[in-house]
């Protein structure tokens, strides 16, 4: 005779405790997103290519349309162009990670991912940690390739050398992934690509061009200099620049690190908050 057993819907025999589903620990969680988020991005060949190629356009545009800046009063005696304009380019080539990254997380969104992930035992804030490291990891693919270009095409030999590039770089990708906070937080709000594509032009647009990504302040119009000394990634890029140009930039670099964590420090709570909201 066969013995009949009963189920409680939870998994558990009738009259044994319940079976409670406990997921894994939070580093463990976002170990396995990032690894999702990051086959994501490798296997989608196009948006690998143009991620790619993105900051090398801008690299060859920026490089011959503004090279005869190194001649203009005010330029920085000394300095060529190409190694005033890189570390400008590997700031705002960071910073626009996130922007892709806010995208992607849009579209998770969009597709059922994120709703799925709520009905298992995942934290919401593993998954937006686990997005930001993603995003991390493309900045350094697209920062390595940006150097490579730079040094074995257009001869950028700044007088830092590789240390101080390389320390640039490694700035870059702090502010970089700091900042991109902030377009992460904006995803979780608005929740559109369309929005958020706008939303995020109102504050790539004079976050790069009202800065001293690609022309020294003191070129500018005067009142667009104090508007760019007020942006806080002209005080990064002064800072990576100091550090490819081998001069002193700790306080700078201090200074650019400590605004940009505390930046993250606001904005991720707010994103964790607004993708939380999600479900409402």
């Amino acid at each position: 005779m066969t013995a009949l057993t009963a189920y409680d819907g939870a998994g558990a025999l009738a009259g044994e405790e319940p079976v409670r589903w406990r997921g894994c620990g939070g580093g463990a969680q976002v170990r396995h997103l990032t690894g999702r988020a990051v086959r994501i991005q490798v296997l989608d060949a196009h948006l690998l290519l143009f991620c790619l190629l993105d900051p090398l356009l801008m690299l060859v545009v920026f490089s011959q349309v503004f090279g005869g800046l190194a001649h203009a009063p005010g330029f920085p005696e000394g300095v060529r162009y190409i190694d005033f304009l890189l570390p400008g380019l590997l700031v705002t080539t960071a910073i626009q990670v996130g922007l892709q990254t806010a995208t992607g997380l849009i579209e998770d969104m969009r597709n059922g991912i994120i709703t799925r992930f709520r009905s298992l035992p995942i934290r919401m804030g593993s998954v937006l940690i686990a997005h930001s490291l993603a995003a991390l990891i493309r900045g350094v693919l697209r920062l390595v390739l940006l150097l490579v270009l730079a040094f074995a095409v257009f001869g950028y030999r700044p007088a830092g050398g590789v240390p101080g590039a390389v320390a640039a770089a490694v700035l870059s990708l702090v502010l970089g992934w700091s900042l991109g906070w902030i377009f992460i937080a904006l995803a979780c709000r608005l929740r559109r690509p369309e929005t958020m594509q706008a939303a995020s032009g109102l504050v790539m647009f004079p976050l790069m061009f009202a800065s001293n990504a690609f022309t020294p302040l003191d070129g500018m119009p005067a009142w667009l200099g104090a508007a760019a000394r007020l942006n806080p990634m002209s005080h990064g890029i002064d800072a990576a620049r100091a550090l490819s140009l081998g001069r002193p930039a700790g306080s700078g670099a201090l200074l650019a690190v400590s605004v940009a964590l505390a930046v993250a420090a606001v904005a991720a709570p707010l994103a964790v908050r607004g993708l939380r909201d999600t479900s409402r």
